[in-house]
């Protein structure tokens, strides 16, 4: 993997990772396909969207239907049909969302496995060694990933051991020609945070990752965490906050220097009925969309907005048809990775400033209860 800054303003970074399968520019939003599907879109209508690089998960792939079938049929991007970059976490996230359900020593992480209770077991080696096996473009070290809020020692223990897993993890990828990125752990806490990177950069990553937020903490304290950690990240390599987020969340990352995202938000909230908007959030099975005849965003040109009214979507929700979940999901999709692409336009041509007061300028909040 190749990354090349092309455009600065500000802090923010227009730039270039270039991968065997294909050149991604950034920043870059990545749909989430945790089962290697993006629930209910097909990879040719992924292309159409515009999207460059995806996100499969180790931990779910591992356990159905297993990293040694998936090789053995070829590979995860033939598996799922998809020919450009894919990117696979560690399982580190998902084994933290277990809860009590797991033990976490320095060794690894022990399990019963959700699907059918069988013993499992997850280390630095055998979340690398997943990954390998199911051939992604961008692989991640293991980390251990902390809840919030949290006693400060447990953070940092946590941290700690994240910075021991990915030395393993870095001696167990090898030769391998996928880009391997660390996780910079600590919490809410600038000085684990920086502790954390500071672990990391005596390793040599390809990228560095920020986990462990969007769990729970507070908006401003994980922007806290970005304007004190973002400006000491290496400035040739890429930087990619894990599992955020909002539009707004995505907006003011871009702004401190960030290149990479993933998020469920777009694909989760379509299945529920929330849609985004230049004007906000909304939700389109209140009865007040029962007779609107507009599209969900008079400004989008998604195949959704150009073919279907607010009232048939409303419809479609409140029947509980499949339809409805994937004209919301293609809308949704269409909306993140236009405002992504929007934000490298703007830094190219040197107006984010403008073009962020535009966005916050037309954001009245469609719907009143959010």
């Amino acid at each position: 993997m190749e990354f090349t800054v092309e455009a600065v303003d500000g802090a923010a970074r227009a730039g270039r990772l270039s991968l065997p399968r294909g050149k991604v520019p950034t920043p870059v939003f990545m749909p989430v396909g945790t089962y290697a599907t993006v629930k209910g879109m097909t990879s040719e209508e992924l292309e159409t969207l515009g999207a460059s690089l995806l996100v499969a998960n180790t931990f779910h792939l591992m356990l159905r239907p297993g990293e040694e079938r998936i090789r053995d049929l070829g590979g995860l991007h033939r598996f799922m049909h998809w020919s450009r970059p894919i990117l696979t976490d560690s399982g580190g996230f998902q084994v933290f969302s277990l809860g009590d359900l797991r033990t976490i020593t320095d060794a690894g992480v022990e399990f019963r496995s959700p699907l059918n209770g069988d013993p499992v077991f997850l280390d630095p080696e055998r979340s690398i060694a997943v990954q390998h096996a199911l051939g992604a473009d961008i692989i991640m070290a293991f980390d251990d990933c902390i809840e919030y809020p949290a006693e400060k020692g447990r953070v940092a223990a946590a941290a700690e051991r994240t910075a021991r897993w990915a030395r393993r993890s870095r001696e167990a990828h090898g030769e391998n020609p996928a880009a391997l990125f660390g996780i910079v752990q600590g919490g809410v806490h600038p000085d684990l945070r920086e502790a954390s990177l500071e672990a990391l950069l005596g390793i040599d990553f390809a990228g560095y990752a920020l986990g462990g937020l969007s769990v729970g903490e507070p908006p401003g304290d994980r922007l806290a965490v970005l304007d004190h950690l973002v400006e000491r990240m290496p400035v040739a390599k890429p930087r990619y906050l894990m599992g955020v987020g909002t539009p707004e969340d995505i907006v003011e990352s871009v702004c401190r220097g960030v290149d990479m995202f993933d998020c469920v938000l777009p694909t989760r909230n379509a299945r529920n009925g929330y849609l985004f908007a230049a004007g906000g959030v909304i939700k389109i099975r209140n009865s007040r969309y029962r007779d609107d005849p507009a599209p969900v965003d008079q400004d989008c040109t998604c195949y959704t907005c150009r073919h279907y009214s607010r009232a048939y979507l409303h419809h479609l929700d409140r029947c509980g048809e499949i339809l409805g979940s994937r004209l919301n999901t293609w809308h949704n999709l269409h909306y993140y990775l236009g405002l992504i692409r929007d934000l490298r336009e703007a830094i190219q041509a040197g107006t984010l400033e403008r073009f962020i007061g535009n966005f916050y300028s037309r954001r009245d909040v469609v719907d009143d209860e959010l």
